[in-house]
C-alpha cells in the first residue's frame, strides 16, 4: 500500500467529493420534460375549472402555449392564491415580458 503526500491526498479527496456530487445531479430528458409539462397542464386545467369555472378554462389555450416547466409550476401554485383570472394571467404575461438569458 502506498501513502500519498498530504497535498496529493487532499486533492484526491476533493476530486472524489466533486465526482460524488456530480452523480447526484439529476438529468431530465426531453421526454421526461414533455411528460412533466403535460402533467402540469392537466393539473392547471383542473385547478382552473374548480376555482374559476368557465372563465378559468378560457385561459387554457394561452397557458398550453407555455413550454417553460418552471413557469407552469408557478401558474399551478398561483391558482390557489389568485383571486381573479386576470390576476393569474398576470403571472405568465409578466414572465413573457422578462428577458431570459441562455
Amino acid at each position: 500500500m502506498m501513502t500519498l503526500p498530504e497535498q496529493l491526498e487532499l486533492e484526491f479527496w476533493q476530486e472524489y467529493r466533486d465526482f460524488e456530487e456530480s452523480k447526484l445531479m439529476q438529468y431530465v430528458t426531453s421526454v421526461e420534460r414533455f411528460g412533466i409539462q403535460k402533467g402540469l397542464l392537466k393539473g392547471i386545467a383542473l385547478g382552473l375549472k374548480l376555482k374559476f369555472g368557465t372563465s378559468g378554462q378560457n385561459l387554457l389555450p394561452e397557458i398550453e402555449q407555455i413550454e417553460d416547466v418552471n413557469l407552469l409550476e408557478s401558474i399551478l401554485s398561483a391558482i390557489e392564491t389568485a383571486n381573479t383570472v386576470d390576476e393569474l394571467r398576470s403571472i405568465y404575461q409578466t414572465a413573457d415580458d422578462t428577458p431570459r438569458g441562455n
